[in-house]
């Protein structure tokens, strides 16, 4: 009896491996995995807001509009609590993390016109770690994209997609092309050209 058991447990696994219920299980690791590390990065992002604020705040506290859209934008990412799976949960995680960015463009915009915050060390610092937490953002939001796509096109695929309908593996939801058009540019943190010279007549 015991052979039995142990020769329908073998046919079982070759079954589900000629069906893909392994690549299903690799794929979908992969994608969490994605997905964790997108968060992680804008976690990071976030992280860094406040103390650029308050670095930007130092020197151009009359710039209250703008300061104060960052720090609303980053509060309200902040707040999401995103589930990668529905769409709709992504879809406003991705206007929620856009919304930051654009916050961001306009702070740095702001920026222009401080030769003496463009040249502090503290912000400098900051604009660093700025500019490179931008940048794993793309990275990790591209991999994450390619992540979900390999797994949909496995979910989809016969026999596969038989396979997943029986372990309730559903396509997931991925960046909408509008959506990762326009977080797709990070926010511009080169401060290297030299600041615009005042208007004639000015103070």
């Amino acid at each position: 009896m015991r052979s039995v058991r142990v020769a329908l447990i073998a046919v079982a696994s070759l079954f589900l491996s000629a069906c893909g219920y392994n690549t299903l299980q690799v794929q979908d690791e992969q994608v969490k995995s994605a997905w964790s590390e997108v968060v992680n990065q804008y976690q990071r992002r976030a992280d860094l807001i406040p103390n650029l604020v308050n670095t930007v705040k130092g020197f151009a506290a009359q710039e209250q509009a703008v300061l104060v859209g960052v720090t609303e934008a980053r509060a309200k990412a902040t707040q999401i609590n995103v589930d990668a799976n529905d769409p709709a949960s992504l879809q406003q995680f991705q206007a929620a993390q856009s919304e930051v960015s654009s916050a961001l463009s306009r702070l740095m915009v702001v920026v222009e016109r401080y030769p003496e915050l463009k040249s502090d060390q503290n912000f400098r610092d900051l604009q660093a770690q700025l500019e490179g937490t931008e940048n794993r953002i793309t990275v990790a939001r591209n991999r994450y994209i390619q992540a979900v796509q390999d797994f949909n096109v496995t979910v989809r695929q016969f026999p596969t997609n038989l396979t997943a309908m029986v372990f309730g593996y559903k396509v997931k939801p991925n960046f909408t092309v509008e959506n990762e058009a326009a977080i797709a540019k990070p926010p511009t943190v080169d401060f290297s050209s030299p600041a615009p010279a005042p208007a004639a007549g000015s103070n």
